[in-house]
């Protein structure tokens, strides 16, 4: 980073990420990747690898404040990331793979489901 203003987009990202992550216990790459790719001016896969990295330290710390608040159960949440990370390797090898247009609609598509399985019981 070359200047105080772009410090100042990636803190004020990286909050606004880990608040939405923390708030909602997931969901900050879907906010990760506009910001990344459109504050930051990061390439769109760029975008996407590096929402993975980021939010990995702050689902574990998430992750050990609920255990610890009791909102979760580390008998639940350690297979889960287990297969989370599994997972999480194969999309990224999935990415290197994949074509631009494909992950920006593959991205919009699971978007849209989630705000779908948001509003609907």
């Amino acid at each position: 980073m070359n200047g105080l203003g772009e410090v100042m987009r990636a803190v004020l990202s990286g909050a606004a990420v880990g608040a939405a992550n923390g708030l909602f216990g997931g969901g900050g790459g879907m906010i990760a990747v506009p910001l990344l790719s459109g504050a930051m001016n990061y390439e769109e896969k760029c975008a996407h690898a590096t929402a993975i990295l980021i939010i990995a330290p702050v689902s574990l710390a998430g992750a050990v404040a609920y255990i610890i608040s009791g909102y979760a159960f580390a008998d639940v949440v350690i297979p889960a990331a287990v297969g989370m990370t599994a997972g999480g390797a194969l999309g990224a090898v999935f990415l290197n793979k994949l074509p631009l247009t494909a992950v920006k609609i593959i991205f919009v598509a699971v978007m849209f489901a989630a705000g779908v399985r948001m509003i609907l019981p």
